[in-house]
């Protein structure tokens, strides 16, 4: 599975995407995975609970299930006006 980084998390793992096998069965545990083998930058960033996840083109939480095929992408937090 590639997960697509967003923004700053892009920025602290050096690359828009991080290939992930096996396919976790949740966002949590996808995140969790992603984490344990990122650097300490890129591990704080992706434990914010503001840091959202889309699967499919749609925002969901981290309860909701993955499957090998899915278009996952973790976004940071948005600012603006």
């Amino acid at each position: 599975m590639e997960v697509q980084l967003f923004a700053r998390l892009r920025e602290l793992a050096g690359a828009e995407s991080i290939s992930v096998t096996p396919v976790p069965a949740s966002v949590a545990a996808l995140r969790k995975k992603i984490a344990a083998e990122a650097s300490p930058e890129l591990r704080e960033a992706l434990e914010d609970p503001n840091v959202f996840c889309a699967v499919n083109k749609r925002v969901v939480g981290d309860e909701h299930p993955v499957a090998d095929g899915d278009e996952v992408g973790f976004f940071p937090p948005m600012t603006g006006g």
